[in-house]
């Protein structure tokens, strides 16, 4: 049954394959630059958060309170985000808010005041959104030219920006360039990426449709269901980015030099996933692939809790990494080839309750350590692990 749901979709994608004027390869090589465009960008913001924080004489609470802008400005645009890809196409989307979304990040050098940065913020997030919806919808249109899926690869590109920033940040903060500058430098690559690639992009039309797309749609139980795998595997992410150094800190009792090894080895295990998930799903089929990565999540998670100890540790971290790798790409990679929603809604209502995830792990981290321990939060992460092994047999949709 699998195989003949395999060939059935290698069909349909045939039936449905864009027409475009750039090679396949071309239109893939695009689509990753912009995939990496949108990484660096956002990790030269938080590579120079310390120094904004230290400009604008910010305390730990207000800086929080700020940065809650950004998440915000993301959520309030995802619906009217799908609604303009459908409607305008992702490549108009992408091509006009890619330039825009690296000059919101200019402008986030320019805070001299909290209500300033907040505000900035905001509308990086907002821009962002608009951003992340197009060029996922571009990732599900360019798959559409390849046999093999190529969806994770795609979000491999931005993984390998979120290294690039960081290491352009840190050279930048060892030159003594304020932010301001540091995020022009940026824009200025970004824009002649944007320059040069734009015109590969996938041609996708908007919608056809005699009916206007509505700007609110009740989520189909199969994009809901998506959501949910979305919403375990990003709130697993963001336990990760946010509380890795402080477990290693605090429950690993790791040498101060080697507390950033769990973060390092969890990106550097989720980049190279993503790298070789293609071909792992090509192999396996994406239900398996889903399936066999929440167990990997668990398991790292487990290991890490029951052995706190720096290579058990570390493992059991760089397990997690491989996990969560090729989840989010390929829950993405599903929803906008539903066929009764077109790619960009549907991907933004995957990515809405997705997204709740991230938003809500780090916090729900914290709540749960208050009341017993941080090992006992990331053995409640790891459940969320078996939860999406056990959601994805039930998804026919998936093969």
């Amino acid at each position: 049954m699998e195989e003949f749901n395999a060939n059935q979709e290698i069909s349909n994608q045939a039936i449905n394959k864009p027409v475009v004027q750039s090679s396949p390869n071309r239109i893939r090589l695009a689509v990753s630059l912009f995939y990496f465009g949108q990484g660096i960008a956002f990790a030269s913001w938080a590579s120079r958060i310390p120094d904004i924080k230290h400009s604008l004489n910010l305390s730990d609470g207000a800086l929080g309170s700020i940065l809650l802008a950004l998440p915000l400005g993301q959520l309030c645009t995802m619906p009217v985000s799908g609604r303009l890809v459908t409607k305008y196409g992702s490549k108009k989307i992408l091509t006009v808010t890619a330039p825009l979304y690296v000059l919101a990040l200019g402008n986030l050098g320019l805070a001299t005041a909290p209500w300033h940065l907040a505000l900035f913020l905001f509308l990086f997030g907002v821009i962002g959104n608009m951003c992340n919806i197009a060029v996922n919808t571009q990732g599900v249109e360019a798959e559409k030219l390849f046999i093999k899926p190529i969806m994770t690869s795609f979000h491999g590109a931005w993984s390998i920006a979120g290294f690039s920033g960081a290491l352009v940040g840190l050279l930048m903060v060892n030159l003594h360039i304020i932010p301001y500058y540091h995020f022009w430098i940026i824009t200025g690559l970004i824009w002649i990426n944007v320059f040069f690639n734009y015109k590969h992009l996938v041609p996708g039309k908007g919608a056809q449709t005699e009916r206007k797309p509505k700007l609110f749609v009740k989520p189909e139980g199969v994009l809901l269901q998506l959501g949910i795998i979305g919403f375990c595997s990003m709130a697993t992410e963001g336990a990760m980015f946010d509380w890795s150094g402080v477990y290693f800190k605090e429950i690993v009792k790791a040498p101060s030099s080697l507390v950033i090894l769990g973060y390092a080895s969890f990106m550097v295990m989720m980049a190279g996933g993503r790298f070789v998930g293609d071909a792992i799903i090509a192999k396996l089929g994406r239900k398996r692939t889903i399936m066999f990565s929440g167990i990997i999540i668990s398991t790292g998670m487990f290991i890490s809790v029951f052995f706190p100890f720096v290579i058990t540790a570390t493992i059991g971290f760089m397990m997690v990494g491989l996990g969560v790798s090729s989840i989010v790409p390929t829950v993405y990679s599903v929803a906008g080839k539903n066929g009764k929603i077109a790619p960009g809604m549907a991907i933004a209502m995957v990515s809405s309750v997705s997204y709740l995830g991230f938003l809500m792990g780090p916090p729900l981290i914290g709540y749960i350590s208050a009341l017993s321990s941080l090992q006992y939060s990331y053995a409640v992460i790891g459940c969320f692990g078996l939860f999406v092994s056990f959601l994805v047999t039930k998804i026919k949709a998936i093969a």
